[in-house]
């Protein structure tokens, strides 16, 4: 059987708890408004795609492959991101929903998280270098042996972050972001 792949189309408004994705593989298309909620996407392979106003909640992304992937105005709650593959991985997030999102052990150099929800967010080891957090809410998210590395962090707020226990050097926070850093301490500042 000849496994299919789908270029520059948009999906509108399609429920694919009721049917499957088709193809193997999208390039450039664009899905909008769709429900993949508890969907299996398992080893499919999507590049430079657009998914806006989608609900993805609970999906399984078993070597699922995202290359130069937007998420835009979506709900992503609970995704385990570290389930993908990892080759070329590349995202972005603009008014998301990723609460109780995992991104243990990944490499996301440079991602952008921007006007996100990130409720206990799981970033356990990842690797961050670069990233930039845009007026994101950081409420309980988890950063354990988190490389942070020159990451802007100066719109995030309700961060907790150990910089004993992550990579921050050179990364970037505003005055009242720096409070998240002194949790631990027990520090009350004025």
């Amino acid at each position: 059987m000849e496994q299919q792949y789908i270029e520059d189309t948009t999906f509108e408004a399609i429920d694919f708890r009721e049917q499957q994705p088709s193809a193997v593989g999208y390039e450039h298309c664009t899905f909008e408004n769709c429900n993949f909620s508890n969907v299996n996407l398992s080893e499919l392979r999507f590049a430079e795609c657009d998914f806006i106003g989608c609900n993805l909640s609970m999906v399984t992304l078993t070597e699922t492959h995202f290359h130069d992937v937007r998420f835009k105005d979506c709900k992503l709650l609970g995704v385990h991101f570290e389930q993908c593959n990892e080759f070329l991985l590349s995202v972005s997030f603009d008014t998301c929903l990723l609460n109780l999102a995992s991104f243990f052990r990944l490499k996301l150099k440079k991602t952008t998280f921007k006007n996100s929800s990130l409720h206990e967010a799981d970033f356990t080891d990842a690797d961050l270098t670069g990233s930039v957090f845009d007026n994101c809410d950081l409420a309980r998210a988890i950063f354990e042996k988190t490389t942070l590395e020159k990451s802007d962090l100066r719109t995030a707020y309700h961060n907790t972050i150990d910089p004993e226990r992550n990579r921050i050097k050179k990364a970037k926070f505003s005055l009242a972001g720096v409070v998240g850093l002194l949790d631990k301490y027990d520090v009350h500042v004025e």
